[in-house]
Protein backbone atom coordinates (compact mmCIF):
# COMPACT_ATOMS: atom_id res chain seq x y z
CA UNK A 1 0.00 0.00 0.00
CA UNK A 2 1.03 3.45 -1.07
CA UNK A 3 -0.15 7.03 -0.04
CA UNK A 4 1.94 8.49 -2.61
CA UNK A 5 4.35 8.00 -5.42
CA UNK A 6 7.27 9.76 -6.15
CA UNK A 7 8.36 10.19 -10.05
CA UNK A 8 11.53 11.68 -9.24
CA UNK A 9 14.07 9.94 -7.71
CA UNK A 10 15.51 11.99 -4.69
CA UNK A 11 19.58 12.35 -4.58
CA UNK A 12 20.01 10.96 -0.90
CA UNK A 13 23.62 9.81 -1.57
CA UNK A 14 24.69 13.26 -3.12
CA UNK A 15 24.37 14.13 0.04
CA UNK A 16 25.99 11.19 1.64
CA UNK A 17 29.02 12.83 3.06
CA UNK A 18 27.44 15.95 4.74
CA UNK A 19 24.89 12.99 6.45
CA UNK A 20 27.36 10.88 7.41
CA UNK A 21 29.44 13.63 9.21
CA UNK A 22 26.49 14.75 11.68
CA UNK A 23 26.10 11.21 12.41
CA UNK A 24 29.90 11.10 13.53
CA UNK A 25 29.85 14.23 14.99
CA UNK A 26 26.20 13.11 17.23
CA UNK A 27 28.09 9.96 17.69
CA UNK A 28 31.07 11.35 19.67
CA UNK A 29 28.99 13.81 21.51
CA UNK A 30 27.27 10.81 22.19
CA UNK A 31 30.07 9.08 23.64
CA UNK A 32 31.67 11.93 25.41
CA UNK A 33 28.38 11.98 27.51
CA UNK A 34 29.08 8.68 28.29
CA UNK A 35 32.25 8.98 29.56
CA UNK A 36 31.68 12.26 31.38
CA UNK A 37 28.78 12.13 32.70
CA UNK A 38 27.48 8.34 32.28
CA UNK A 39 24.81 6.85 32.84
CA UNK A 40 22.11 6.99 35.42
CA UNK A 41 21.47 3.80 36.62
CA UNK A 42 18.05 2.85 38.14
CA UNK A 43 18.21 0.59 41.68
CA UNK A 44 18.12 -2.54 39.39
CA UNK A 45 21.36 -1.77 38.21
CA UNK A 46 22.74 0.28 41.11
CA UNK A 47 21.09 -2.14 44.20
CA UNK A 48 18.59 -0.74 46.94
CA UNK A 49 15.36 -1.50 48.41
CA UNK A 50 11.96 -2.80 46.43
CA UNK A 51 8.65 -2.63 48.81
CA UNK A 52 5.32 -4.32 47.60
CA UNK A 53 2.94 -2.23 49.87
CA UNK A 54 -1.37 -2.97 48.79
CA UNK A 55 -3.56 -0.23 50.01
CA UNK A 56 -7.36 -1.12 50.35
CA UNK A 57 -8.66 0.96 47.65
CA UNK A 58 -6.99 2.29 44.35
CA UNK A 59 -3.56 3.80 45.14
CA UNK A 60 -3.13 7.68 44.34
CA UNK A 61 0.57 7.16 42.35
CA UNK A 62 0.70 11.13 42.64
CA UNK A 63 0.37 10.88 46.59
CA UNK A 64 2.53 8.30 47.19
CA UNK A 65 5.12 9.67 45.01
CA UNK A 66 5.21 13.01 46.73
CA UNK A 67 4.94 11.48 50.27
CA UNK A 68 7.74 9.35 49.39
CA UNK A 69 9.95 12.31 48.14
CA UNK A 70 9.60 14.47 51.09
CA UNK A 71 11.93 11.62 53.28
CA UNK A 72 14.43 12.71 50.94
CA UNK A 73 16.04 9.35 50.27
CA UNK A 74 17.18 10.03 46.49
CA UNK A 75 15.77 8.99 43.24
CA UNK A 76 12.87 6.60 43.66
CA UNK A 77 10.57 4.43 41.05
CA UNK A 78 6.68 4.07 41.53
CA UNK A 79 4.47 2.39 39.85
CA UNK A 80 1.03 -0.18 40.15
CA UNK A 81 2.06 -3.93 40.35
CA UNK A 82 -1.01 -5.67 38.94
CA UNK A 83 -3.96 -4.08 39.84
CA UNK A 84 -4.48 -0.64 40.80
CA UNK A 85 -4.44 -1.11 44.67
CA UNK A 86 -0.80 -2.66 44.41
CA UNK A 87 2.12 -0.35 44.56
CA UNK A 88 5.71 -1.10 44.03
CA UNK A 89 8.41 1.34 45.56
CA UNK A 90 11.86 1.10 44.65
CA UNK A 91 14.85 2.97 46.88
CA UNK A 92 18.03 3.19 46.06
CA UNK A 93 20.45 2.41 48.47
CA UNK A 94 21.72 4.50 51.53
CA UNK A 95 25.03 4.59 53.34
CA UNK A 96 23.54 6.62 56.58
CA UNK A 97 20.00 4.36 56.32
CA UNK A 98 19.59 1.04 56.23
CA UNK A 99 17.21 -0.98 54.43
CA UNK A 100 14.98 -1.66 57.10
CA UNK A 101 15.09 1.87 58.11
CA UNK A 102 14.27 3.00 54.85
CA UNK A 103 11.41 0.59 54.30
CA UNK A 104 9.79 1.55 58.50
CA UNK A 105 9.97 5.81 56.65
CA UNK A 106 8.35 5.06 53.66
CA UNK A 107 5.66 3.14 55.56
CA UNK A 108 5.03 5.45 58.33
CA UNK A 109 5.03 8.20 55.55
CA UNK A 110 2.51 6.31 53.34
CA UNK A 111 0.17 5.30 57.06
CA UNK A 112 0.09 9.51 57.56
CA UNK A 113 -1.93 10.05 54.71
CA UNK A 114 -5.13 8.86 56.21
CA UNK A 115 -5.11 5.41 53.98
CA UNK A 116 -5.16 2.09 54.57
CA UNK A 117 -2.04 0.41 52.93
CA UNK A 118 -0.01 -3.24 53.84
CA UNK A 119 3.81 -3.86 53.25
CA UNK A 120 3.40 -6.93 51.86
CA UNK A 121 7.13 -7.83 50.99
CA UNK A 122 10.58 -5.89 51.44
CA UNK A 123 13.64 -7.07 48.86
CA UNK A 124 17.21 -5.93 48.94
CA UNK A 125 19.08 -5.63 45.77
CA UNK A 126 22.54 -5.81 46.50
CA UNK A 127 25.05 -4.53 44.19
CA UNK A 128 26.60 -7.68 42.60
CA UNK A 129 23.19 -7.84 41.60
CA UNK A 130 23.03 -4.77 39.65
CA UNK A 131 27.12 -5.59 37.98
CA UNK A 132 25.20 -8.51 36.71
CA UNK A 133 22.30 -6.90 35.39
CA UNK A 134 25.13 -4.42 33.11
CA UNK A 135 27.11 -7.30 32.44
CA UNK A 136 24.14 -9.74 31.01
CA UNK A 137 22.76 -6.13 29.30
CA UNK A 138 25.66 -5.59 27.45
CA UNK A 139 25.99 -9.75 26.45
CA UNK A 140 22.53 -9.20 25.33
CA UNK A 141 23.01 -6.30 23.25
CA UNK A 142 26.88 -8.09 21.24
CA UNK A 143 24.56 -11.30 21.12
CA UNK A 144 21.95 -9.58 19.31
CA UNK A 145 24.73 -7.48 16.99
CA UNK A 146 25.70 -10.89 15.81
CA UNK A 147 22.82 -12.51 15.11
CA UNK A 148 21.59 -9.38 12.82
CA UNK A 149 25.77 -9.24 11.13
CA UNK A 150 24.92 -13.13 10.60
CA UNK A 151 21.45 -12.76 9.25
CA UNK A 152 22.66 -9.81 7.33
CA UNK A 153 25.81 -11.28 5.67
CA UNK A 154 23.71 -15.06 5.14
CA UNK A 155 20.83 -12.91 2.84
CA UNK A 156 22.53 -10.32 1.65
CA UNK A 157 26.53 -9.77 1.64
CA UNK A 158 29.11 -8.88 4.08
CA UNK A 159 28.93 -5.04 3.08
CA UNK A 160 25.16 -5.06 3.86
CA UNK A 161 26.24 -6.59 7.08
CA UNK A 162 28.63 -4.01 8.24
CA UNK A 163 26.74 -1.19 7.12
CA UNK A 164 23.22 -2.20 9.33
CA UNK A 165 25.61 -3.24 12.28
CA UNK A 166 27.47 0.52 11.97
CA UNK A 167 23.87 2.13 11.50
CA UNK A 168 22.64 0.30 14.03
CA UNK A 169 25.12 0.74 16.80
CA UNK A 170 24.59 4.33 16.29
CA UNK A 171 20.84 4.96 17.03
CA UNK A 172 22.19 2.66 20.05
CA UNK A 173 24.86 4.98 20.83
CA UNK A 174 22.48 7.78 20.52
CA UNK A 175 19.99 6.73 22.68
CA UNK A 176 22.58 6.51 25.52
CA UNK A 177 24.17 9.33 24.62
CA UNK A 178 20.71 11.40 25.29
CA UNK A 179 20.17 9.48 28.48
CA UNK A 180 23.78 10.69 29.82
CA UNK A 181 23.24 14.12 28.65
CA UNK A 182 19.99 13.95 30.21
CA UNK A 183 20.67 12.24 33.42
CA UNK A 184 17.36 10.48 32.38
CA UNK A 185 16.62 6.73 34.69
CA UNK A 186 18.08 4.09 32.96
CA UNK A 187 16.11 1.10 33.47
CA UNK A 188 15.36 -2.38 32.80
CA UNK A 189 12.59 -1.40 30.89
CA UNK A 190 15.09 1.02 29.10
CA UNK A 191 17.29 -1.71 28.30
CA UNK A 192 14.36 -3.41 26.82
CA UNK A 193 13.67 -0.68 24.67
CA UNK A 194 16.87 -0.80 23.56
CA UNK A 195 17.09 -4.01 22.19
CA UNK A 196 13.70 -2.97 20.99
CA UNK A 197 15.29 -0.22 18.87
CA UNK A 198 17.86 -2.77 17.54
CA UNK A 199 15.85 -5.26 15.45
CA UNK A 200 13.47 -2.05 14.49
CA UNK A 201 16.18 -0.30 12.96
CA UNK A 202 17.28 -3.17 11.12
CA UNK A 203 14.21 -3.82 9.44
CA UNK A 204 14.31 -0.65 7.97
CA UNK A 205 17.84 -1.38 6.83
CA UNK A 206 16.48 -4.78 5.18
CA UNK A 207 13.86 -3.49 3.54
CA UNK A 208 16.33 -0.88 1.77
CA UNK A 209 18.84 -3.21 1.10
CA UNK A 210 16.09 -5.53 -0.58
CA UNK A 211 15.03 -2.75 -2.93
CA UNK A 212 18.87 -2.32 -3.82
CA UNK A 213 19.31 -5.88 -4.80
CA UNK A 214 15.98 -5.99 -6.91
CA UNK A 215 17.21 -2.53 -8.66
CA UNK A 216 20.50 -4.07 -9.21
CA UNK A 217 19.13 -7.37 -10.95
CA UNK A 218 16.41 -5.34 -13.11
CA UNK A 219 17.40 -5.08 -16.55
CA UNK A 220 15.90 -1.69 -17.28
CA UNK A 221 19.16 -0.36 -14.37
CA UNK A 222 21.59 -1.76 -15.45
CA UNK A 223 22.69 1.56 -17.37
CA UNK A 224 22.47 3.23 -13.88
CA UNK A 225 24.99 4.30 -11.54
CA UNK A 226 25.05 2.92 -7.85
CA UNK A 227 24.35 5.80 -5.92
CA UNK A 228 21.28 6.03 -8.60
CA UNK A 229 20.21 2.33 -7.80
CA UNK A 230 20.46 3.39 -4.01
CA UNK A 231 18.69 6.80 -4.63
CA UNK A 232 15.94 4.97 -6.33
CA UNK A 233 15.57 2.29 -3.91
CA UNK A 234 15.35 4.93 -1.14
CA UNK A 235 12.72 6.85 -2.91
CA UNK A 236 10.56 3.75 -3.52
CA UNK A 237 10.42 3.08 -0.02
CA UNK A 238 9.65 6.42 1.31
CA UNK A 239 5.90 5.69 1.31
CA UNK A 240 6.38 2.40 3.33
CA UNK A 241 8.51 4.30 5.73
CA UNK A 242 6.27 6.92 6.61
CA UNK A 243 3.13 4.63 6.86
CA UNK A 244 4.99 2.05 9.33
CA UNK A 245 7.48 4.61 10.94
CA UNK A 246 4.41 7.09 11.40
CA UNK A 247 1.50 4.49 13.37
CA UNK A 248 4.59 3.13 15.25
CA UNK A 249 5.64 6.57 16.70
CA UNK A 250 1.93 7.35 17.50
CA UNK A 251 1.56 4.34 19.53
CA UNK A 252 4.74 5.15 21.06
CA UNK A 253 3.99 8.78 22.03
CA UNK A 254 0.59 7.68 23.22
CA UNK A 255 3.12 5.37 25.90
CA UNK A 256 4.87 8.47 26.56
CA UNK A 257 2.05 11.01 27.29
CA UNK A 258 -0.73 8.82 28.86
CA UNK A 259 2.11 5.21 30.03
CA UNK A 260 3.19 7.17 33.30
CA UNK A 261 6.30 6.76 34.53
CA UNK A 262 6.64 3.01 34.50
CA UNK A 263 6.06 3.60 31.04
CA UNK A 264 8.32 6.94 30.28
CA UNK A 265 11.97 5.41 29.71
CA UNK A 266 11.07 2.74 27.52
CA UNK A 267 8.71 4.64 25.60
CA UNK A 268 11.36 7.83 25.41
CA UNK A 269 13.75 5.00 24.41
CA UNK A 270 11.94 3.71 21.23
CA UNK A 271 10.82 7.25 19.98
CA UNK A 272 14.84 8.32 20.00
CA UNK A 273 15.37 5.13 18.33
CA UNK A 274 12.51 5.22 15.58
CA UNK A 275 13.58 8.72 14.52
CA UNK A 276 17.27 8.10 14.48
CA UNK A 277 16.75 4.30 12.91
CA UNK A 278 15.01 6.06 9.39
CA UNK A 279 17.72 8.47 9.52
CA UNK A 280 20.13 5.45 9.97
CA UNK A 281 18.75 3.38 7.66
CA UNK A 282 18.56 5.74 5.05
CA UNK A 283 21.24 8.43 5.39
CA UNK A 284 24.18 6.03 7.39
CA UNK A 285 23.85 2.79 6.20
CA UNK A 286 23.23 3.46 2.80
CA UNK A 287 26.22 5.89 1.83
CA UNK A 288 28.74 2.69 3.96
CA UNK A 289 26.95 0.51 1.37
CA UNK A 290 28.06 2.26 -1.73
CA UNK A 291 31.96 3.15 0.27
CA UNK A 292 32.26 -0.03 0.97
CA UNK A 293 32.03 -0.61 -2.99
CA UNK A 294 29.04 -2.63 -4.16
CA UNK A 295 28.45 -3.53 -6.70
CA UNK A 296 26.29 -5.54 -9.54
CA UNK A 297 28.54 -8.25 -9.75
CA UNK A 298 28.64 -8.37 -5.66
CA UNK A 299 24.51 -9.39 -6.20
CA UNK A 300 24.07 -11.05 -9.18
CA UNK A 301 25.39 -14.64 -9.87
CA UNK A 302 26.81 -14.98 -13.44
CA UNK A 303 24.59 -17.66 -15.22
CA UNK A 304 26.23 -20.82 -15.53
CA UNK A 305 27.69 -21.66 -19.46
CA UNK A 306 25.29 -24.60 -20.85
CA UNK A 307 26.67 -27.65 -21.48
CA UNK A 308 26.10 -29.47 -24.91
CA UNK A 309 25.66 -32.69 -25.41
CA UNK A 310 28.66 -34.73 -26.53
CA UNK A 311 27.41 -36.96 -29.37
Amino acid sequence: MEFFRIKKDIPFMSYGRITTAISLLTFLLAVFCLFYKGLNYSVEFTGGTVLEVQYASAANLGDVRARVEKLGVGDTTIQNLGTARDVMIRLQTRKDRSSAQLSNAVMAALQAGGQSVELRKVDFVGPQVGEELVQHGLVAIIVVCLGIMLYLAMRFEWRFAVSAIIANMHDVVIILGCFAFFQWEFSLTVLAGVLAVLGYSVNESVVVFDRIRENFRKPAMRTHTVHEIIDNAITSTMSRTIITHGCTETMVMSMLVFGGPALHGFATALTIGILFGIYSSVLVASPIVMWLGVSRENLVKPPKPKQEAVV
